[in-house]
């Protein structure tokens, strides 16, 4: 079976409009590039979701992390969900858009003193812990609050999640979460912790992920694990199962899993488990939401290789250059004459600013506006300012409206906090 469709994701058949919008006429107003986000597919997903796990306990905590504007949080926070972060920084982002703290989990391989304290004083529901250092510290940051703080292990089930090297988390050699039985001592040894109360399992093998082998393999391990706690006399409240599913960036290729076996894969392995099943979905929630329109500057000929010049860069969307990854790419208007191919390039002064070569497009001209897909995650929330480029603008799409949600940077707000070195301190 097939994943889940999206059908506000994806562009009409005149591939100019999403979400109701015409691209053409957005471009136009707010210039490029330009990240858009279709509300609707947003919203979609989200049901899809809940409706697949409905009966199994679940809190859904939107990993952050994959797109961090605040009208995508409110998004989730309308819809009831929760939020797994990594920082302070997503912390406050999340409570600022109205999720409570009481839905939102604390995951991160070097959580500081200071974000321990901040995310203590709001009363956030869980912390996944990812060492015995950060689980000592814990325990001294919630003593001198005199508050008990709720944890889960991060359990590496030394799981290959069969995706990009970079976006792997659950081998052995990853940095993410400790061996099982180095769990089992944290748990042995839960008594002599006054602060702390470590009553829940975490587990994320990985990003990207297209197939249902590693999940329910990783899964069953936990599983077993649980079972295994609970026969020795621990009391376990929570188990999260991570995120990690994996969507079309390359239409005809990409077969994303069927969200309906997702959550029968959990049911399975999970079954009897009378506590929390937390879920910290990311990418499958908006990534196919969203999209970069990006202009053609010039096409330039080289001696082997056609570019096409675009005014995207990688500082709008780094996945290509980061990971080889691929995305779709199509014209908003398109001519009725044979695809070319084209390697399609960015302005900065990187070779690895590229987002496809020997893509065969139909033929472009400059100032024809284009559409990168499935942008929605990773996109904007890894932009950078690097060869003084402002960030881009977002905008959210929703049946026929769209309201500007980050307005192009300045500048003057790109440069604010620099300041020539007039006065000088020793130290």
């Amino acid at each position: 079976m097939t994943g889940t469709n999206v059908p506000a994701a994806a562009v009409s058949a005149d591939d100019a409009h999403l979400d109701g919008v015409d691209l053409r006429v957005l471009a136009q107003r707010l210039g490029t590039p330009l990240h858009v986000y279709s509300a609707s597919a947003i919203r979609q997903r989200i049901h899809a979701l809940q409706t697949a796990v409905h009966g199994l306990g679940t809190l859904i905590c939107y990993a952050v992390k994959a797109n961090a504007n605040l009208a995508v949080l409110q998004l989730m926070a309308d819809a009831g969900l929760g939020a797994d972060i990594v920082s302070v920084g997503e912390l406050r982002r999340s409570l600022l858009a109205g999720i409570p703290a009481s839905r939102i989990v604390f995951s991160g391989v070097a959580k500081t003193t200071g974000e321990i304290a901040d995310a203590l004083a709001t009363g956030i529901r869980r912390f996944n812990v990812e060492s015995k250092d950060e689980l000592n510290l814990l325990q001294r940051v919630a003593a001198a609050r005199n508050v008990i703080a709720r944890a889960s292990v991060r359990v590496n089930p030394d799981v290959d999640a069969l995706t990009h090297a970079k976006i792997s988390t659950g081998k052995s050699e990853n940095k993410f979460g400790v061996g099982i039985e180095e769990a089992r001592e944290w748990f042995a040894d839960n008594a002599q912790r006054t602060h702390v109360n470590l009553d829940g399992l975490h587990v994320h093998i990985g990003s990207q992920m297209l197939s249902l082998d590693p999940i329910e393999l990783a899964l069953q391990r936990v599983a077993s694990f649980w079972r295994e706690l609970t026969a020795a006399g621990h009391a376990i409240a929570s188990i999260d199962v991570g995120g990690g599913l994996g969507v079309c960036y390359r239409d005809g290729r990409d077969q994303p899993v069927s969200i309906e076996d997702y959550a029968d894969i959990i049911r399975k392995t999970l079954g009897g488990f009378g506590g929390h099943i937390l879920l910290e979905p990311g990418r499958w929630l908006v990534a196919e939401a969203g999209g970069l329109l990006t202009r053609v500057l010039r096409i330039k000929q080289g001696r082997q290789r056609r570019f096409l010049v675009v005014d995207a860069a990688m500082t709008e969307l780094l996945r290509p250059s980061l990971y080889d990854a691929w995305h779709d790419i199509v014209p908003i208007s398109r001519r009725l004459q044979p695809p070319q191919l084209y390697d399609v390039v960015g302005p900065v002064c990187e070779s690895s600013d590229t987002f496809a070569v020997d893509r065969l497009l139909p033929p472009c001209e400059p100032d024809d506006l284009l559409m990168i897909r499935t942008t929605g995650a990773y996109g904007a929330a890894m932009a950078s300012n690097y060869n003084s480029r402002p960030l881009a603008a977002e905008v959210l799409l929703d049946r026929g409206r769209y309201a500007v949600v980050r307005r192009r940077q300045t500048f003057e707000e790109m440069i604010t906090g620099e300041q020539p070195a007039h006065h000088w301190d020793s130290a």
